[in-house]
């Protein structure tokens, strides 16, 4: 993604998907993770030209579901990482801040 793509509207809305995600994650509301990851990042990083988001976002809705609820925090963690470094390619680095503490539990 460059600079150019993420600008105004697009900027906000990856602050506005940051927090949303960081407080679902930090909440463990896995079922608002999931619609988050799926109908909100999805669109989002398509948009922006982010290839990698836009695949984990899909393949987490397409798997079958995950046995248990750590593998399924695994995997949104991973997409949430990805989403983290999306952020600070983008210059939200605060929105990386937010979150890198919800994947930690701080």
């Amino acid at each position: 993604m460059n600079d150019e793509n993420v600008t105004g509207q697009f900027r906000d809305r990856l602050e506005d998907l940051a927090a949303e995600i960081g407080h679902a994650r930090r909440h463990m509301d896995l079922g608002h993770l999931a619609a988050l990851c799926y109908c909100e990042v999805r669109p989002w990083a398509r948009y922006a030209g982010e290839s990698r988001l836009a695949d984990l976002s899909w393949r987490l809705a397409i798997q079958p579901l995950p046995l248990d609820r750590a593998e399924f925090l695994a995997q949104i963690d991973g997409l949430i990482e990805e989403l983290e470094e999306a952020c600070m390619r983008a210059g939200v680095d605060t929105a990386a801040n937010t979150l890198r503490r919800a994947r930690s539990g701080s």
